[in-house]
């Protein structure tokens, strides 16, 4: 069949954006260990997901000390030679942080921020939350990307203004660079502010929310209308953020704006922490980088 001349201009636009997509996709790094355990229903061609979760096959065989230390096939060490603790100084004051990987010339950036009573070194802990952290160092260190885990003074004003200077910092050095802030818990409060500063949102390529909270002010944030993509992970049986509340929100997204690139993943039966350890980070992102090429 002969294609009508008018309709090749758009299938070789289809083709290149593809072709894009594809060629930022993260390389693998122990798939096989981090995919997802079961998928036990899926929706909105999914984008809606609940998982399947297990402790005892996914923290107690999983871990050599349960919540404390991950077998060693779940992790490679060797990443921390590419790993610096830095200090910034910046207008906002001085960032103490962790980078792990290109620190300028990054094809992408993902930054770490964690909840209460963490701080900079829980993004680079190699063995806590089944070697998750792990694997996205390892990620970005093999895929030409960067890796930030800061340390900051609050949830408010100004931890927001100290994250998004350590952020204008680093994506100076690597123009061009995709930038994906993921928040633990807590560090949701920054991720919403940092959604809503128009200085900032059109650098984000995409925000991770894992075991965290809603904000009903991001509907109306310049992220949102720049449909930078959400992924909110969400165990069922957090106590901390009713999984309920964050459904909620997600299908609020979907409902101002039809087609909005939003997902979310529920672990069944899976508590606070559990998207911080489960949440396949290279699924996310290649997702990610394919919904904002």
């Amino acid at each position: 069949m002969r294609i009508p001349a008018f309709l090749i201009p758009a299938l070789l636009l289809l083709v290149s954006v593809a072709a894009e997509a594809h060629a930022q996709a993260l390389k693998p790094f122990k798939d096989e260990l981090f995919a997802y355990p079961g998928i036990l229903s899926s929706e909105a061609g999914g984008n809606y997901l609940v998982v399947d979760y297990n402790e005892a096959r996914d923290i107690d065989r999983r871990d050599q000390v349960p919540e404390r230390r991950a077998r060693s096939v779940y992790v490679s060490t060797s990443v921390r030679r590419a790993q610096k603790d830095l200090s910034l100084n910046t207008d906002a004051g001085k960032i103490r942080h962790f980078a792990v990987g290109r620190t300028e010339g990054a094809r992408m950036i993902t930054v770490y921020l964690h909840g209460q009573g963490g701080s900079r070194k829980q993004g680079v802990d190699d063995f806590t939350f089944g070697g998750n952290f792990n694997r996205i160092k390892n990620l970005m260190a093999a895929n030409g990307g960067l890796y930030l885990s800061p340390d900051f003074s609050d949830f408010g004003d100004k931890g927001a203004a100290e994250v998004a200077a350590l952020i204008s910092y680093y994506a100076g050095r690597s123009p061009g660079a995709k930038v994906f802030v993921a928040c633990g818990s807590m560090g949701g409060m920054l991720c919403w502010r940092l959604a809503s500063d128009r200085s900032l949102a059109g650098q984000l390529s995409g925000l991770l929310l894992l075991g965290s909270l809603w904000d009903e002010g991001f509907l109306g944030s310049a992220a949102f209308k720049g449909r930078v993509p959400v992924f909110f992970g969400q165990g069922s049986r957090d106590t901390v953020f009713p999984v309920e509340k964050q459904e909620a929100f997600y299908r609020a997204i979907l409902a101002r704006a039809p087609g909005y690139p939003a997902r979310f993943v529920r672990f069944e039966t899976g508590t606070h922490g559990t998207p911080i350890r489960m949440t396949d980070w290279r699924d996310t992102l290649n997702w990610m980088l394919a919904a904002r090429p």
